[in-house]
């Protein structure tokens, strides 16, 4: 049961903006470093490594916020009272989608650099590289890169989604209710 908070705990709105911020630069350092030629000194050098870590940051990060809504579930603000039954459907199911997306995601890029004959592993900023839990095999490579690719695009139409909802109550919704946004700022 939820409590009538207006407001998320700091902790979970401060991890939120985190996590956001180092997903969607991720979603676009990915899409410039797949269309740029392979001539590029920078495209393997600089933005594959840091599109690694950071996705493995963004993993880590969505399974810290999933144990802080565990955790923090009878102080979270109750669902927006203005919203019709639809929108608070169509709501609940984004985000769940985002949330195993968020996992799942990096989850494949992982396994996708794990997989490959060629890969250099993957590194985590100052840990050193992360163990590559798969063994190399091209083919389950080329399955982990479109499973990837495909899920990375669903998960940035649901985050397009997910902002778009969040606006269309702050700005367009005539019952103040309906502004979900004011709990997570």
């Amino acid at each position: 049961m939820t409590s009538t908070a207006q407001k998320y705990p700091l902790s979970m709105r401060l991890l939120h903006w985190l996590r956001a911020a180092v997903i969607l630069g991720t979603l676009l350092v990915g899409l410039l470093m797949v269309n740029l030629p392979d001539d590029v000194t920078a495209k393997f050098e600089a933005l594959y490594p840091n599109h690694k870590q950071f996705g493995v940051l963004a993993l880590l990060l969505v399974l810290i916020q999933a144990v802080l809504r565990i955790r923090f579930r009878a102080r979270l603000p109750a669902d927006g009272a203005g919203l019709q039954p639809w929108e608070h459907k169509l709501s609940h199911l984004t985000h769940k989608a985002l949330y195993a997306l968020m996992i799942i995601v990096p989850l494949m890029g992982y396994s996708m650099s794990s997989t490959f004959t060629q890969s250099d592993g993957v590194p985590f900023f100052f840990f050193g590289h992360l163990p590559e839990l798969l063994p190399k095999n091209d083919r389950w490579f080329e399955v982990f890169q479109l499973l990837h690719r495909v899920l990375a695009y669903t998960l940035l139409g649901l985050i397009a989604l997910h902002i778009a909802g969040a606006l269309k109550h702050r700005f367009f919704d005539k019952d103040p209710q309906a502004d979900v946004l004011k709990r997570m700022l």
